[in-house]
C-alpha cells in the first residue's frame, strides 16, 4: 500500500508520503511573451521565429508530444522592439486568457504572445511531469478564471501556484510510464477517427447516388455542378422556392425571454445534421399573431443560417406538442411532390462540397439568406418519397455505428485524463503499475 498524507491542493487530496508540495514559482522561472507592435510592418518581415498563438495549442489539446512548429513567426526586428522573449526548448507555455488552461510543451526556442505564461522547469522539476501536472489541474484553472465576457487568469494568481513534487527520478518514470500509456490509447483514438471518417465518406457517397439518380440506367443530362454532374434524363431541375415555403424565424430578447406565456424554443445549437436536441431548450414568449408563423410542426425542416454549422438541417419529429424557432433558423415545408429530406441531403452535400463557402457574403461569418435558400437549384427526382425512405434507412445504420464509435473515443479520453490524474497524484506506482490500493 502506498501510503499517504493530505496535499492541501484543492484538486488533488493526498498524495504519496514521501513527496513535497512546492510553490511552483520554487522549482521552475515563470515568464510571458509580448505582440511586437501590428502597425509597423517591419516587425512581421522576414519572420523566422517560431510564436506560440493560442491556435497552436487548442488544435492539439490532447498531444502531450513537444510542439515542434508554429502557425505564426516573428522577426528577429519585431524581437528586438518588444518585449517579446525567446523561451528554450522543454519551456511548458499556459493560456491564461481566451482559451483558458490549453498548456502545451515546446521542442525547440519559441517565443510567445502575452496570453500565455510560461514556467522553465529547474534541476529539480522534469518538464514533461509539469505539463502532465497542468494537464490535471483544470479545476484549478476554473476557479482562478476570472471576467464577464472574457476568462483570464491574472499573473499574481499563477505565481502562487503550488504542484505536487516527488523525486526527479519519480517524476521521469512517470512521464515514461505515461508517453507509452497514452500513445497506445490515441492509436486507439486514432483508428476510431478513420472509422468515423470512413463511415462520413460512405454516407456522402449515399446521398451523391440518390441524388444524381446514380442507380438508374438510361439517358442523362448535365447539371452544370461540378460536384454533382449529371442526372437522369427524366428528372427536372428547379429552384428551392417552387417546392417549398421557407420561413425565418423570431429573435429573442431580455424581454421576450421573460414574458407570460412562454413556449419551447429551437436554437442553432439544438440542431445538428439529421438530428435536434431537446435537453437545452430554451423559452420564449409569442403573441397570438405570431404563434402559426413560428411554429414548427412534425415534417418541418429546420436549416442553420449562419456560423459554423451554416445549412445543417434536420427534420423536426414533433416530440413536443408546439415548438418555435430562433431567427438564425428556416423553417422549410413541403409546397409540392418534393419531400423536405431531400432538400436536407442535397444540403449536407452542399456544404460538403464548399457550395457554401463560395458565397459572396461570408467573408468572416459563414451565412445562408432566406433569399439564397429559396433560390437554390436542386435536381427533382420523379420518386423523391421512395429514394429518402431508402437512403435515409441506410444513413440511419450509419449513424449508428458512428455513434458507438463516437462513444468509445470519448471513454478512451476519459481513461486518459483518469490515468494522468492517478499518475500525477501518486494513486499507484507506475514501475510496476500496480495499481495498488492507497492507505490513509
Amino acid at each position: 500500500m502506498i501510503k499517504v498524507k493530505p496535499s492541501r491542493l484543492g484538486w488533488a487530496a493526498a498524495l504519496p508520503e514521501h513527496w513535497d508540495v512546492v510553490p511552483l514559482g520554487y522549482v521552475a522561472k515563470m515568464g510571458t511573451g509580448h505582440t511586437p507592435d501590428r502597425n509597423k510592418p517591419e516587425y512581421w518581415k522576414e519572420c523566422n521565429i517560431p510564436w506560440v498563438t493560442t491556435t497552436d495549442v487548442t488544435r492539439r489539446p490532447d498531444s502531450l508530444d513537444p510542439l515542434m512548429d508554429t502557425e505564426q513567426k516573428i522577426s528577429a526586428l519585431g524581437m528586438a522592439n518588444s518585449a517579446a522573449v525567446l523561451h528554450p526548448a522543454d519551456t511548458v507555455m499556459l493560456s491564461r486568457t481566451a482559451s483558458v488552461g490549453y498548456s502545451v510543451r515546446i521542442g525547440q526556442p519559441m517565443a510567445t504572445n502575452q496570453a500565455f505564461v510560461t514556467w522553465l522547469p529547474g534541476p529539480r522539476l522534469d518538464s514533461r511531469y509539469l505539463l502532465l501536472v497542468l494537464r490535471t489541474m483544470k479545476q484549478e484553472w476554473q476557479r482562478l478564471a476570472y471576467g464577464s465576457t472574457h476568462l483570464t487568469i491574472y499573473m499574481p494568481d499563477l505565481d502562487s501556484i503550488r504542484i505536487p513534487l516527488p523525486p526527479l527520478e519519480e517524476q521521469r518514470r512517470i512521464a515514461d510510464f505515461l508517453d507509452a500509456e497514452t500513445a497506445h490509447l490515441e492509436a486507439l483514438v486514432s483508428k476510431r477517427s478513420r472509422q468515423i471518417e470512413g463511415l462520413a465518406e460512405r454516407e456522402l457517397a449515399l446521398i451523391v447516388d440518390m441524388l444524381s439518380g446514380g442507380w438508374k440506367s438510361g439517358k442523362r443530362k448535365p447539371t452544370g455542378w461540378p460536384w454533382l454532374p449529371k442526372i437522369p434524363a427524366e428528372w427536372s431541375v428547379g429552384p428551392v422556392y417552387a417546392y417549398f415555403s421557407t420561413e425565418l424565424g423570431k429573435m429573442l430578447n431580455a424581454e421576450r425571454a421573460s414574458g407570460p406565456d412562454q413556449r419551447p424554443y429551437l436554437r442553432n445549437a439544438n440542431v445538428h445534421w439529421y438530428t435536434i436536441e431537446t435537453d437545452d431548450l430554451a423559452t420564449m414568449d409569442f403573441s397570438a399573431d405570431e404563434v402559426s408563423r413560428y411554429s414548427a410542426r412534425q415534417g418541418d425542416l429546420l436549416v442553420c443560417e449562419g456560423g459554423a454549422g451554416v445549412a445543417e438541417a434536420a427534420v423536426w419529429d414533433g416530440r413536443l406538442q408546439e415548438c418555435y424557432f430562433q431567427k438564425s433558423l428556416h423553417r422549410v415545408r413541403r409546397a409540392g411532390p418534393v419531400p423536405v429530406e431531400w432538400l436536407m441531403y442535397w444540403l449536407r452535400l452542399a456544404k460538403a462540397c464548399g457550395v457554401f463557402e463560395a458565397e459572396g457574403n461570408i467573408a468572416t461569418i459563414p451565412h445562408l439568406t432566406g433569399e439564397q435558400l429559396r433560390q437554390y437549384r436542386i435536381p427533382i427526382p420523379i420518386d423523391g418519397d421512395s429514394l429518402v425512405k431508402r437512403t435515409g434507412e441506410e444513413i440511419a445504420r450509419l449513424t449508428s455505428v458512428r455513434t458507438k464509435l463516437r462513444q468509445a473515443q470519448t471513454l478512451l479520453a476519459e481513461r486518459r485524463q483518469a490515468l494522468i490524474t492517478a499518475a500525477v497524484t501518486g494513486q499507484f506506482d507506475v514501475s510496476t503499475a500496480s495499481g495498488r490500493g492507497i492507505e490513509e
